[in-house]
């Protein structure tokens, strides 16, 4: 097990419940289905729970950073990609930022399209040099 199949999970958990509409209780099968144990377990819940419930507000953050597009033009894999780092570098302390951007755009290129990974990285390494984020 690792970060990655957790944030991997925590992606799927997030757009069940904003594109799918689905509850928690409905996400939370696919948390069970990822045999995540732990820590991994709780860092993917915290991921998925924390994103969701900030969309707003992460909405808010990322919407300088995406030039001409807004948020709802976004592909729903690309949004929640992006609303998941932007919690995971403004509210968890102790993952350097780089890792999240990686992880991201790794998201970002198995889920996404075919510029998802390019488009994802240019967001959130804009977003960071804003930040001031290391």
């Amino acid at each position: 097990m690792n970060r990655h199949i957790a944030r991997e999970t925590a992606l799927k958990m997030l757009f069940q419940m904003d594109v799918g509409q689905n509850s928690m209780e409905t996400a939370l099968a696919t948390l069970e289905e990822a045999n995540l144990t732990g820590s991994f377990k709780e860092f993917a819940l915290q991921l998925a729970e924390g994103a969701f419930s900030r969309i707003p507000e992460l909405d808010g953050q990322l919407a300088c950073f995406l030039s001409a597009w807004g948020i709802d033009r976004l592909a729903n894999v690309d949004k929640n990609i992006l609303r998941m780092a932007v919690f995971e570098l403004l509210h968890l302390s102790g993952i350097p930022a780089t890792v999240t951007i990686d992880e991201a755009i790794e998201l970002a290129k198995t889920f996404g399209g075919e510029e998802s990974g390019a488009f994802v990285n240019g967001v959130l390494d804009s977003f960071r040099k804003d930040k001031g984020l290391e």
